[in-house]
């Protein structure tokens, strides 16, 4: 198997790929909170796991991908109250707890298969494994690191600490965060500001609750992924990723529970994607700018200038390397639904013609470079999965099978190798790793502009070959199908259709 490189947030640095059992993969990711509908900042982590899944198959692994769904709704975060979000909905919409849970568990399942995201392994839920996460804080408890409270049971940060490296991910010092976490009202019961909570007793009213043997109550959040992923995985597995806004606290919470627990660090490799910033601001509901999956593909909020469909998103995250931060506009997601409508023609372009030779010399530079750029793509996704350097050596190939249709290219000047090298690689790379869909590239409308951008893009590469027989073919060719091309004094080039 191919070496592959992956930045390790635990060590913060690149590492070779090292499966604990060779030939298989376990591959954990946090799922979503289905107490509402997901919304664009959910899209980058599946997306960008589902590519690492589609890559470690190609290179032979059997993967079993584990992929939660929180439906109990508890969340305890750093400077937040212990807030039940599903109850919280549920109220509000007038729904069952389970009701709304099932709602907007559809509507995300509903979302991944727009996206083409292969569906994982195993999709567990929280109130599936009430009876593993008991037994886990059970555990916890009997070897003293953690304490019952008035039907709560606590994790005991600052003795983990003593003996531990807390922080080990997020790089956070326990001894800063003692200073800076305010004190919550109702978590004075805490011998730690720091310590969190392993199950909480539950309130009259609250309404998802379970027997334990601390009393009716409900699991902490970070739980839930440590009993979960141990009891499909093991007590280690390879790589546990999510977005980077889970380094701390849950990451780091899972690590600290599951290694006494267990005896050992949960995952090997962690994978963090990082954020999305819409005009360069954090997303959020407090700022009052956050865009749900299916406004975006309806167009129906008053950020979006229009509908973007599923592979025009997809095609957009994969721009950017998935640790780097990514910011959307509607210019944005107008240049990519352009760029993949261009790469997509070409494509199918790739895929419809045929080589042949008449015992002519191979033009050896050209040749050489189709390779490069061919050979490339693997070497890029060996180094972390970078799908940005992938799409921009088949944005360089673009011209080349334009004009090898077009035979400003002879098919001879590729040899055969090289010919059929390059159409593998544009349905390897861009279909069945990148996963992008032909149906859903955008409407008629967006499709012909790109159709119409690409045959703009080859008449002016013949003018500057000086073949002026074929620039004058492309444009007449297109004036006797109803669209007439203008060359612009800036020197761009617009054009109009003539309708009936």
């Amino acid at each position: 198997m191919s070496e592959l490189k992956i930045y390790n947030s635990l060590h913060r640095q690149k590492e070779v790929f090292t499966p604990i059992h060779p030939g298989h993969v376990g591959m954990y990711v946090c799922g979503p909170t289905v107490s509402g509908e997901s919304h664009l900042g959910h899209a980058r982590p599946y997306i960008t796991f589902d590519v690492v899944l589609r890559y470690l198959q190609f290179l032979g692994y059997k993967v079993r991908y584990v992929r939660n769904i929180t439906d109990a709704g508890h969340f305890e975060e750093e400077g937040r109250e212990a807030e039940d979000k599903v109850s919280k909905k549920a109220l509000l919409e007038k729904l069952e707890p389970m009701e709304l849970v099932q709602k907007y568990t559809n509507l995300y399942h509903w979302a991944m298969l727009q996206f083409n995201n292969i569906e994982p392994s195993i999709e567990p839920t929280a109130t599936g494994h009430i009876i593993e996460q008991i037994e886990m804080i059970k555990t916890i408890m009997e070897k003293g690191y953690a304490y019952e409270v008035n039907g709560s049971v606590y994790f005991d940060v600052k003795k983990y600490a003593a003996s531990h490296d807390y922080g080990i991910l997020s790089g956070r010092v326990l001894e800063d965060m003692l200073e800076t976490t305010r004190e919550l009202e109702g978590q004075d019961e805490k011998r730690n500001k720091v310590d969190f909570a392993l199950w909480k007793k539950a309130p009259p009213e609250h309404i998802m609750r379970w027997a334990s043997p601390w009393g009716e109550g409900f699991p902490g959040w970070h739980i839930e992924c440590s009993a979960m992923s141990a009891k499909y995985l093991g007590d280690q597995f390879d790589i546990h990723g999510g977005g980077m806004d889970l380094q701390f606290p849950h990451h780091e919470c899972e690590i600290a529970q599951s290694e006494i627990a267990h005896g050992e660090m949960m995952a090997r490799y962690w994978m963090h994607n990082n954020m999305i910033t819409i005009n360069g601001r954090k997303m959020g509901k407090s700022y009052g700018n956050t865009l749900t999956l299916t406004e975006m593909f309806s167009g129906n909020n008053p950020q979006l200038d229009k509908a973007y469909g599923p592979m025009v998103i997809r095609f957009f995250i994969l721009q950017t390397h998935y640790r780097s931060t990514l910011d959307f506009s509607n210019e944005a997601l107008q240049a990519a639904e352009k760029g993949l409508n261009r790469l997509w023609a070409a494509y199918e372009l790739s895929q419809k013609l045929t080589w042949s030779s008449d015992g002519q010399a191979i033009n050896e530079e050209l040749d050489k470079q189709v390779r490069r750029l061919c050979e490339e793509c693997p070497e890029f996704m060996n180094d972390d999965f970078s799908t940005a350097k992938v799409l921009a050596n088949l944005f360089e190939l673009v011209p080349i099978v334009n004009s090898l249709k077009g035979g400003q290219i002879k098919m001879h000047e590729l040899s055969e190798d090289t010919f059929r090298l390059l159409q593998e690689t544009w349905k390897l790379y861009l279909v069945e790793i990148l996963g992008i869909k032909m149906e859903v590239l955008g409407n008629d409308e967006d499709l012909l502009d790109g159709v119409l951008q690409m045959l703009i893009n080859m008449r002016k590469e013949a003018k500057a070959r000086k073949d002026y027989a074929t620039s004058d073919k492309i444009r007449n060719e297109l004036l006797s199908v109803g669209v007439q091309l203008k060359d612009e004094k800036d020197g761009s080039v617009s054009y109009s259709i003539q309708k009936d």
